[in-house]
């Protein structure tokens, strides 16, 4: 194998490629990227055994095929360590990768690419959902949602995001049995008089009712890789889901992940349908208002209470040896009601939620908490109240 690459084209797909391979590997080649070059395309790999992504980079030259696994941090820490705009070139010798650039030589050592692990392509037998939509749409249902996981939790099916594909839509849910985060994007079928030549449907009309009702559970690393891969513009990418496996393709990359077995909890159970206490606030006077009372908290006291009453939000806070409180105009019916929340859970929200005003509707300071935007909005979030 022999080529030559430009260092920006190279270093960008390689830093996506490092992201899913862990630091601490039980198989040495899991610490290495493959590589594979045909004519003038480099292919890259990278795999932890449960997610892989492989990126695709076009050279302005044809090399000599061949392919060969380097070790993956080794090899970015180099190409980020010479000068921008550089020419590397590569060339395989034996069992040693050769890369000069200027007057900088680096011998690395390589292992085998038939030892290398690839994912195993989906069961043709098992049902499949394939659908279009863009990146920003994803990479939008994904943050509305991603921190509301749970993180080592033992009920493994929580340490992970659900994708429920439902008329038309896909719903992501998110929970730690504390707090749920749900939002959900429309996935809009075009008849082909509305699609433009380089344009597909969102979804195959004839698929329509095989998306009624499909399950996926995403795991948490895999929401999180594919976050990073994903842009804020509007270009199309195609999501495949069956029963074990997901596979996103981009233009230039293709993530892959396995999923999680197991039954995710009734989610729509928790989420309460009515409240007869509503409290709408301004989002960023609310968030302004809880940073600085929070200021006091610390890890042991991370509790901040709200006392809603008449066109007043009062928001307060202790641990044990300093008092904090702030006042906040806000529109409120219902009786007056003091409710503690961990300050936290509370931000994330916040964070997640658009400019605007905010609505908290709640029955009382035991029962969990619904929070959405003043106005129409995809994104719905509930939160249990802490004891106080």
């Amino acid at each position: 194998m022999q080529f030559t690459i430009n260092r920006e084209a190279l270093l960008r797909p390689l830093q996506a490629v490092n992201a899913v391979i862990e630091r601490r590997q039980t198989l040495p080649i899991l610490a290495n990227v493959f590589l594979n070059l045909e004519a003038d395309v480099l292919f890259l790999f990278g795999t932890d055994m449960e997610v892989e992504l492989s990126g695709r980079i076009v050279l302005e030259k044809e090399g000599k095929n061949g392919k060969t696994t380097a070790p993956a941090r080794k090899l970015m820490d180099i190409c980020r360590s010479l000068p921008e705009g550089s020419d590397l070139n590569f060339q395989q010798k034996g069992d040693k990768l050769i890369l000069k650039s200027g007057r900088s030589r680096f011998n690395l050592s390589t292992l085998p690419a038939s030892d290398f692990p690839r994912s195993e392509e989906s069961d043709k037998s098992s049902e499949q959902v394939t659908f279009n939509l863009s990146q920003k749409k994803l990479r939008s249902l994904m943050e509305a949602t991603n921190f509301a996981m749970a993180q080592q939790d033992v009920r493994y099916y929580l340490n992970g995001m659900l994708w429920e594909l439902d008329q038309m839509s896909l719903r992501a849910v998110a929970t730690d049995g504390h707090r749920l985060a749900t939002s959900i994007k429309d996935l809009t079928v075009e008849s082909p008089s509305e699609v433009h030549q380089t344009q597909s449907p969102s979804i195959d009309e004839k698929d329509y009712k095989a998306l009624s009702d499909k399950q996926f559970l995403i795991p948490r690393k895999a929401i999180y890789e594919l976050s990073r891969l994903l842009d804020d513009d509007e270009d199309n990418i195609t999501v495949l889901l069956c029963n074990n496996q997901l596979r996103v393709t981009m233009q230039d990359y293709i993530f892959t992940s396995k999923l999680i077995e197991g039954k995710f909890p009734d989610y729509d159970r928790v989420i309460p349908k009515s409240g007869d206490k509503i409290l709408t606030v301004d989002r960023d006077k609310l968030k302004s208002s809880l940073v600085r009372v929070g200021a006091l908290l610390n890890d042991k006291h991370k509790s901040i209470c709200l006392e809603m009453k008449d066109k007043t939000l009062r928001i307060f806070a202790s641990n044990l040896q300093e008092e904090a409180e702030d006042h906040l105009d806000a529109i409120y019916s219902g009786e007056t009601i003091t409710i503690a929340f961990n300050i936290s859970y509370l931000l994330d929200v916040l964070n997640s939620l658009p400019v605007g005003f905010v609505k908290i509707i709640l029955t009382s300071a035991d029962a969990s908490v619904r929070l959405q935007t003043d106005a129409e909005s995809s994104s719905t979030y509930v939160i249990m109240p802490m004891r106080i």
